[in-house]
């Protein structure tokens, strides 16, 4: 690596920490983020306890910086992406997000209908339905509202469009079972194992609910929600580090 690049990396990760630092001491303190060449400059107390809890706050940012960067990166990748997204479906409209999710799970069930049986056929039409309007859903509140009704609602029903049908295509496509259900039983020991044993709400679970079955889609589809919003806090995340005008 040159030393060009390495310092303009460096450069460019020191901004970043910066910029979140910033941004949590904005939580309290006005004229933070970006303040240093403005005429006013960046505030600071006057008294002795404002300047104790600023400093204090900002000691306490150091280390939340330090585990909040890491998700920045994710989503830095994850922005990539979704602008990609966005930015095809906001060319094809609502009624071209439509037709484009018919054309695809469509697709799926017209193979559902040549190698499924006839209760196979129905439960991947219903899926693709479901996916369809989720897709128009997510178009809606992603583009005609603000930030949190695209985080709260848009990338839940995205997650929700993209997965729902290939799950419920799994309970009659072996191959697709293959793949789908071991993965999709390893993710819920993890997330039992890794996440839900804070007060024994993984042995709750275990002892009321058995992953078979249909609960495999009952399991994707609330995780749509969670994996969505998570989608969204990271990409809006990266947007507080730097903004989409950057």
């Amino acid at each position: 690596m040159h030393g060009g690049t390495s310092t303009g990396f460096v450069g460019a990760i020191q901004y970043d920490l910066k910029r979140l630092h910033e941004s949590w001491m904005e939580l309290f303190f006005p004229r933070q983020r970006g303040a240093e060449n403005t005429v006013l400059g960046k505030w600071t107390p006057s008294s002795t306890t404002g300047k104790v809890a600023y400093r204090a706050w900002s000691a306490v940012g150091a280390p939340v910086v330090g585990v909040l960067y890491p998700l920045a990166l994710f989503g830095f990748a994850a922005r990539y992406y979704t602008r990609k997204i966005d930015g095809t479906a906001t060319r094809l409209g609502v009624v071209g997000v439509v037709l484009l999710s018919l054309l695809a799970w469509g697709g799926l069930t017209a193979l559902a209908r040549l190698r499924f049986s006839t209760t196979g056929f129905l439960a991947v039409g219903a899926a693709g339905g479901v996916a369809t309007v989720s897709a128009a859903l997510a178009y809606l509140f992603g583009t005609r509202g603000g930030r949190a009704s695209t985080v709260l609602f848009a990338y839940p029903f995205a997650m929700t469009a993209v997965f729902l049908p290939p799950v419920v295509a799994a309970f009659y496509s072996p191959t697709l079972s293959e793949v789908v259900f071991p993965n999709s039983y390893a993710l819920a020991v993890w997330i039992l194992d890794n996440l839900l044993y804070v007060g024994d709400v993984n042995t709750i679970i275990r002892d009321r609910w058995t992953l078979e079955g249909f609960n495999y889609v009952a399991m994707w589809f609330a995780l749509s929600v969670p994996a969505g919003w998570l989608l969204g806090l990271l990409v809006t995340l990266a947007d507080v580090v730097r903004p989409k005008r950057e």
